[in-house]
């Protein structure tokens, strides 16, 4: 299905990085919308493009709670029907908060600039 948002960076960076089987595609799998579907293997990928590096520590911590229970969902979804999960950030800084509240993550830095 078509990219659910209109953000021209971020479907881009979904596009290529890892790079998608579908561009200029969503993927939908168990009822949810994933960003990118690997060329060549059982992976989805959630992309996360925002400007994480400049928010202030309040917003920092509030986003990693938001996006932890999202992407416990889309990786619940991607393992029920035999998928690999992946969560693409642009920055080591983001993947580090990610990793400090779940460690269990699979987080890759693409290096996506917004």
């Amino acid at each position: 299905m078509p990219h659910a948002g209109k953000d021209d960076p971020h479907n881009e960076c979904a596009d290529k990085f890892p790079p998608n089987r579908y561009p200029g595609m969503d993927v939908l799998v168990g009822g949810v919308r994933f960003d990118a579907l690997q060329v060549g293997v059982r992976k989805l990928w959630e992309i996360k493009t925002h400007q994480f590096d400049l928010y202030n520590d309040f917003v920092r911590d509030r986003e990693i709670k938001r996006e932890v229970e999202q992407l416990r969902k889309e990786r619940k979804a991607a393992m029920t029907c035999g998928y690999d999960f992946v969560i693409g950030v642009s920055t080591e800084a983001h993947k580090d908060a990610l990793l400090q509240e779940n460690q269990s993550l699979n987080v890759v830095v693409t290096g996506c600039k917004r």
